[in-house]
């Protein structure tokens, strides 16, 4: 079963995702700030990240670029979900994300990236 790790800031989108995902078949935890991210990482080696790109105290974009750039974990997947409609064109930076889920977002939308990031 893969494991995805899902660090969303608002409790209702965050329980929204989870049960989504839990319902295609994934096992799915979930943080509220970024500050354990890396903690988890190293203990539960998931096998995707979705990041809020907004989130208090280091932000979404930060870990991101953390993950990105660290060699132990370039690879491993993340998508980042963002309200802004400009957000894409960080596509192009270095220590971007994999993929960017715009919100509001559809269920389909979510499954379906989730499922191609997955087999990348």
């Amino acid at each position: 079963m893969k494991k995805i790790l899902i660090v969303e800031e608002n409790p209702l989108m965050m329980e929204v995702m989870t049960y989504i995902l839990i319902n295609y078949g994934y096992e799915v935890f979930a943080l509220s700030n970024g500050n354990e991210v890396f903690k988890f990482i190293k203990r539960n080696q998931p096998d995707l990240v979705i990041l809020d790109d907004v989130l208090h105290g280091i932000n979404g974009r930060e870990i991101c670029q953390l993950i990105k750039l660290n060699k132990t974990t370039s690879n491993l997947p993340v998508i980042m979900c963002s309200g802004d409609d400009y957000f894409g064109e960080d596509l192009t930076q270095k220590g971007c994300p994999d993929d960017i889920l715009h919100k509001p977002f559809d269920i389909t939308s979510l499954v379906e990236m989730v499922a191609y990031q997955l087999a990348a």
